[in-house]
């Protein structure tokens, strides 16, 4: 069977089909590559993967293809993306994660970081992995002159991981709290046990409702993405009917967080982000730092900034994707930095992301007022977002052009409410002016502050990608409809 690698290799990871664009022949020379590339012959490589049932194998064929190169694998065993993180860092060495992240049980793939936990993605290494794996994989490995054989060994640092992350929030001093947790048959079912339970450390004052944590890469109750709503439906109830005060959804290899309030409803990954930066910055305020970076796309919400400007931080947009998050992180010595997509990235795990974090210090705050979480987060969510919609449009550049120049011209928006053009959207908006920003895709924005929205191309399905936020939810709906109107037009 011929692999053709270019199938499964994205701009930050591997990802594919098992057994069609990914199999442990191609991992076994991706193992190899990884060290070659690398430069990782005489070192060791940390290698693990989460719950799918392809995993062991894969990471066994990884470890082999990389002690034939000359280094010298430490088997990690079942775990988080996060902990790969954590082992980088701590261990100071190269690794990868088998795991396909919230993808359904027919993938798997591999994320990569080097030692540090810096991330490894095409920018850095990640396409000339594949192009000497793909010649490994057509050719053969060759044999190591540099080195001899390496030998395979196993550790385990899920220990390690809970009690450094229980070093960084103090949970002990808490009122207690009724928390549900839906690990979706993800990672997070080994993780949250470890680090918010007393499966290693001693007991907090969480009572933790379960739901999903055996560990099943076929998924049996629901998809572990907790980002499409109907995913969370079981949590939302669960937390209604146990009178909890909050819900907790992990995704597959447990690196994101997604929160539920005491009602069920979801707290915006934007209004996290806000709150957890207001934490950093107060934390790095007291060990001396005068003006703490906090980092955020520019999907995230425009309370973000405003946040972190209130509490005396500097405010950084960049991209979307987690090797831009990390990169500027590491630029700017931020304290930590948000994405739209419950990615949260912290400069004490290694400017890595990590979910649980997150969650911690969620918990911690929830749980040293009074205030229940739905009144407390709405603090952070001041505008109405409509979420990312997706518009299948195979020529995105075209209508992207469409609707900048119905802006131009004062496309109405809406045709039954007479007067009503964009600009302004809004009647009370009639002086409405907007300006363009093609960092990411492109954004337009209310010079009033009204609303912004935001196309941004999928780079690998033929999708065109809209979030939008506004003062309110008329506005909102207005500009929203108004735009995907003129993108699916001739789509």
């Amino acid at each position: 069977m011929e692999i053709d690698l270019s199938e499964s290799f994205k701009a930050y990871d591997v990802r594919g089909i098992v057994g069609a664009s990914i199999t442990a022949e191609a991992v076994e020379a991706i193992g190899a590559a990884f060290v070659d590339v690398l430069g990782l012959s005489g070192q060791d490589v940390l290698v693990g993967g989460d719950m799918r049932p392809s995993s062991p194998e894969f990471a066994a064929a990884f470890a082999r293809g990389a002690a034939y190169r000359g280094a010298n694998p430490k088997m990690l065993g079942l775990i988080s993306t996060d902990e790969l993180y954590f082992a980088a860092g701590s261990l100071d060495c190269a690794g990868v994660v088998f795991t396909a992240s919230h993808n359904p049980a027919a993938y798997n793939g591999i994320k990569m970081a080097k030692a540090g936990a810096v991330p490894v993605s095409s920018d850095t290494g990640l396409f000339d992995i594949r192009d000497l794996a793909q010649t490994y994989l057509d050719e053969g490995l060759p044999v190591s002159t540099e080195a001899p054989e390496g030998t395979v060994s196993e550790v385990d640092v899920l220990a390690d991981y809970a009690d450094y992350l229980r070093s960084l929030v103090d949970l002990s001093g808490i009122r207690p709290l009724k928390v549900v947790v839906d690990a979706g048959n993800g990672m997070g079912g080994l993780t949250t046990p470890a680090v918010l339970g007393d499966a290693i450390l001693p007991g907090l004052p969480l009572e933790i409702i379960d739901l999903y944590f055996e560990l099943d890469g076929t998924f049996p109750n629901h998809p572990a993405n907790p980002l499409e709503p109907e995913n969370l439906r079981d949590l939302q109830a669960a937390v209604v009917k146990h009178g909890a005060d909050i819900g907790l959804a992990f995704d597959g290899d447990a690196d994101r967080c997604f929160v539920i309030d005491e009602k069920g409803d979801p707290v915006s990954p934007s209004a996290i982000t806000a709150l957890v930066a207001v934490r950093e910055i107060a934390r790095a305020k007291a060990a001396g730092e005068e003006t703490p970076v906090i980092i955020h796309n520019l999907i995230t919400s425009r309370a973000v900034p405003e946040a972190v400007t209130a509490a005396g931080g500097r405010p950084v947009v960049t991209r979307v994707g987690h090797s831009f998050i990390k990169a500027v992180m590491a630029e700017e010595g931020a304290a930590f930095g948000g994405e739209h997509s419950a990615h949260y990235y912290f400069r004490d795990f290694y400017n890595a992301d990590t979910g649980m974090l997150a969650a911690m210090h969620v918990l911690a705050a929830l749980g040293q007022q009074d205030t229940p979480l739905s009144d407390f987060a709405a603090e952070y969510e001041p505008y109405v977002s409509s979420g990312e919609i997706n518009s299948e449009v195979e020529d995105k550049a075209g209508a992207v052009a469409r609707v900048l120049e119905e802006f131009a011209n004062g496309h109405d928006l809406n045709p039954d409410h007479s007067g009503v053009v964009c600009p302004p959207c809004h009647p009370a908006l009639e002086n409405c002016e907007t300006v363009v920003s093609t960092m990411d895709g492109t954004t337009v924005t209310a010079t009033d502050g009204s609303f912004w929205f935001n196309l941004r191309p999928s780079n690998t399905e033929p999708f065109l990608r809209f979030n939008g936020e506004a003062v309110d939810r008329k506005t909102m709906e207005l500009v929203r409809d108004g735009v995907l109107d003129i993108v699916r037009n001739n789509a």
